[in-house]
């Protein structure tokens, strides 16, 4: 593969030794696979479409395809899950949380969603009662 210049997505070499192991490629070269899962960073970072994928990566469409295949076969989740073990682990935790809390007040809402879903809420109201006491005054 070209050598480029890198972006800070990239993996760096400590990185990709890790993640080497964890893809576990049968067929795929190494050095390929980085490319590919680089520029899978960089479009996971960037928030890009694939298709505006910068053109020192590999293709748009090869890259896409590499990133549906690891996904549909559940490699995406195994690697999640063993570097969440292997962090827990470093960490002296158990591999598996014991406990597991969910609080619906610990999500917020924008000032502006919350006080325009109020605002129409409450103009609606009130145009709805204003046109019905017109109504019985005419």
């Amino acid at each position: 593969m070209n050598k480029r210049k890198a972006y800070p997505s990239d993996l760096s070499d400590k990185q990709w030794e890790q993640l080497v192991q964890l893809l576990r490629l049968k067929q795929t070269k190494p050095e390929r696979m980085r490319e590919y899962i680089n520029a899978i960073l960089y479009v996971l970072r960037t928030g890009c479409s694939w298709r505006m994928l910068p053109h020192d990566f590999p293709s748009w469409s090869t890259v896409y395809d590499v990133f549906q295949k690891l996904n549909r076969s559940g490699t995406w989740q195994r690697i999640n899950d063993e570097l969440r073990e292997r962090v827990r682990q470093d960490a002296g935790r158990e591999i598996e949380a014991s406990v597991l809390i969910a609080d619906s007040q610990s999500v917020k809402t924008t000032e502006k969603g919350a006080h325009a879903a109020m605002t129409v809420a409450s103009t609606s109201k009130a145009v709805n009662v204003t046109s019905s006491l017109i109504r019985k005054d005419g």
